[in-house]
């Protein structure tokens, strides 16, 4: 009946082109606010998954320590081991594949409504010029609109986004599958999730690569002016940050750019940069990694104690301690 309707309106003769064509877009702009409403509800409506810790991170958590970084943050900070001996509540905001505009992004909306007592942010190469941080900053389109102080990174996108942005589908046309997988009991099967952190149990039985040559790639003047804007926005806001470069199962007989580039804001703001990316502990055992870039969950333990006792022994801590003794967040 309403298929028929709109065609007869379409096929009177006496509604000219110009009519004809504001039909049109008055049904586009109808069926986008629909169907954008619907998938915003349903993204925001779910309990596990990936898209879920983004929103949690973002909107919920109020936890006293805080991870921060892309997949080396999501898999090698074990909560039991700072929830245990540091007494502080924890919660791993690290998600795969993302730079640190996501990370900022995310502190800028953490911070607005509330201050943690203690941020790590793992580096990993972030520094690199490249496209795909740009075009992964779309992971956040769908905070556009409750979230004005995330708009200024999500516009770096492309200089289109806040036209594009008027579309209510367009934050989520890429979601379609794990927006329904969200919904569903079929991250709850993949992946075990504490706190955030997502371990990994694989055991790497490759060998140690050694690298001689400096990897040779541009740095992002943007993403370093961005990484500042972190320490400089944790510092305002009393929070203490320690910066940490995470390893791999690779030997790098040379400084890597990034951590270069790391380090030194890190000293000309005072903060603490743990650079473990050759440390040895590491190097001489595979069986810590779950392949050449992660650790595993039992790796993950000993790195997480290595990282606590730093802490620990930085004196500007002032033993920020919660009542709570290792309360995991977002279970």
């Amino acid at each position: 009946m309403k298929n028929a309707f709109i065609s007869n309106i379409w096929k009177n003769s006496s509604l000219n082109f110009i009519s004809k064509i504001l039909i049109f877009i008055a049904i586009v702009f109808v069926l986008d606010i629909c169907v954008g409403s619907c998938l915003r509800y349903f993204y925001f409506r779910q309990q596990n998954g990936f898209l879920f810790r983004t929103t949690f991170a973002i909107e919920k958590t109020r936890a006293d320590l805080l991870i921060f970084g892309s997949s080396k943050a999501n898999h090698q900070y074990s909560p039991e081991i700072f929830g245990n001996k540091m007494g502080l509540s924890y919660y791993n905001a690290g998600r795969d594949g993302c730079s640190i505009f996501y990370h900022y992004a995310v502190l800028r909306s953490v911070l607005k409504r509330y201050t943690p007592k203690v941020i790590i942010l793992d580096i990993s190469r972030d520094f690199e010029k490249k496209q795909d941080s740009y075009d992964r900053i779309s992971i956040l389109l769908p905070y556009y609109k409750d979230h004005p102080e995330m708009r200024a990174i999500i516009e770096m996108k492309s200089p289109y986004e806040k036209f594009k942005l008027v579309s209510k589908i367009y934050p989520f046309n890429s979601l379609l599958f794990s927006i329904f997988a969200g919904n569903s009991d079929l991250n709850k099967n993949r992946y075990t999730d504490n706190g955030g952190y997502v371990p990994l149990t694989k055991i790497w039985t490759g060998k140690l690569s050694v690298i001689n040559e400096p990897i040779n790639y541009k740095l992002d003047s943007t993403k370093i002016l961005i990484y500042e804007s972190f320490i400089e926005d944790c510092l305002k806001a009393g929070v203490r940050l320690f910066v940490v470069s995470s390893p791999d199962f690779v030997k790098y007989n040379y400084q890597e750019k990034s951590n270069i580039v790391a380090e030194q804001f890190a000293k000309k703001h005072n903060i603490k940069f743990l650079n473990y990316s050759n440390n040895s502990v590491f190097l001489n055992n595979s069986k810590y990694f779950a392949d050449g870039s992660h650790l595993n969950d039992y790796g993950a333990k000993i790195f997480s104690r290595l990282i606590v006792n730093d802490i620990e022994k930085d004196s500007t801590i002032n033993n920020a301690k919660n009542n709570d003794d290792g309360l995991i967040e977002g279970e």
